[in-house]
């Protein structure tokens, strides 16, 4: 499965009102691992960034200056995402910047063109209801380092993203990692006989039974009621 991990940094928070993409950075990952694949320009948006964005990313007008705008190279994003899953950090605000900017050039919407688009804001407030869920929030909490970070920047941003993601989604394949002594090659399906292992079935203790109550009544209240483990119960 291939994926792309996408952020942007913009001249503002509204496309619609004019302010446009300045750099997009993407890091390709193939089955789960990162490929050197990657994708990364800087961009001439013809406008002043707004003081605050100019705080969030620092790209003055005179460092974009001499870059290329968008629509010159609109063609080469459009052909790197294609059919790729799209992993994007609050990606509504990514993907309606991007669209305007493939508007503007003449193209169609990435929805015509990529396989999907993944939140990982939206999965990270499933498996963390009530708590901070920014890309710096979930770095903190899967101890991935960001002490490189001054400033927001596209490329750095989806490279943190993308361990964050692998971190995030890491229990849909535990089972599955590593089983096999030699790594397939790219592409290969491997089939795994669970018959092999002996899985032991360890009790909950008294302690972990308290906790795991106060858990779900935190997840009923941030819920209001709904919380999926108590349907039947």
């Amino acid at each position: 499965m291939r994926q792309i991990v996408l952020d942007t940094e913009t001249t503002g928070l509204s496309a619609e009102n004019g302010d446009r993409v300045i750099e997009l950075g993407c890091v390709e990952l193939f089955n789960r691992k990162l490929t050197g694949n990657d994708f990364h320009v800087y961009f001439n948006p013809g406008r002043e960034s707004h003081e605050d964005a100019l705080k969030v990313h620092g790209l003055t007008t005179d460092f974009l200056r001499d870059k290329p705008k968008f629509a010159t190279l609109a063609n080469d994003v459009v052909e790197y995402l294609r059919g790729a899953e799209l992993i994007i950090h609050n990606a509504a605000f990514d993907v309606g910047f991007l669209n305007k900017e493939l508007e503007l050039a003449g193209l169609p919407p990435l929805r015509t063109f990529v396989d999907e688009v993944t939140d990982t804001l939206a999965m990270a407030k499933l498996v963390y209801p009530g708590k901070r869920n920014s890309l710096d929030a979930l770095c903190d909490r899967f101890g991935v380092d960001r002490s490189n970070r001054t400033f927001h920047g596209a490329k750095l941003d989806a490279q943190l993203l993308a361990d964050v993601y692998i971190n995030l989604t890491r229990g849909q394949d535990a089972l599955l990692i590593e089983v096999a002594s030699n790594e397939p090659a790219i592409g290969t399906v491997v089939a795994v006989d669970l018959s092999r292992f002996e899985l032991p079935v360890l009790a909950a203790t008294d302690h972990e039974m308290v906790a795991h109550e106060a858990l779900l009544a935190q997840l009923d209240k941030s819920s209001n009621g709904r919380t999926l483990f108590r349907v039947g119960v």
